[in-house]
């Protein structure tokens, strides 16, 4: 399986009502669970003598949570938002000794790079997607990120 098959994956259950999916095949075996504070995902080699696997059961539907109380928040309705693409680890420099890519009060435009995230040992260059003024960056340095999860807030120039 590779990343796009994964993200794809992420995709599906991202827009799901399903908390959890497993997926086995000969050569691996992915467990993805989700829950309201995080999304983990989880992959090993598949063992070498696997057992057969009955058919699968239909999944009984699974009760809502209710719904919390929203706090009331600031006006962002007005800003554009720049996302991950990807579940990684969040950088805002190319390198302990580097600049940030951007910072609050940059004009960013599409195609610029405004941060990495780190995905399987993988460094990918996120780039803008808007073209604007970062008016606020909604990670930490170095932290987890998940698929679809905001990064910058850009106010359009």
């Amino acid at each position: 399986m590779e990343i796009k098959d994964i993200q794809k994956l992420l995709d599906f259950i991202a827009n799901s009502g399903l908390d959890e999916v497993n997926i086995e095949t000969g050569e691996f075996k992915v467990s993805v669970k989700k829950n309201a504070a995080a999304t983990y995902v989880t992959a090993a080699p598949a063992p070498v003598a696997a057992a057969p696997v009955a058919a699968p059961q239909p999944a009984a539907p699974a009760a809502q949570p209710a719904a919390a109380p929203v706090a009331p928040k600031a006006d962002d309705s007005k800003y554009l938002t720049i996302k991950s693409p990807m579940i990684g680890t969040f950088y805002r420099s190319g390198g302990p000794d580097k600049p940030s890519f951007v910072e609050i009060g940059d004009e960013v435009t599409a195609g610029k790079v405004v941060c990495i995230v780190e995905a399987m040992k993988l460094f990918n260059e996120i780039e803008s997607e808007v073209s604007g003024r970062i008016v606020k960056v909604l990670v930490e340095n170095a932290t987890p990120v998940e698929y679809d999860q905001p990064l910058f807030l850009v106010e359009p120039i």
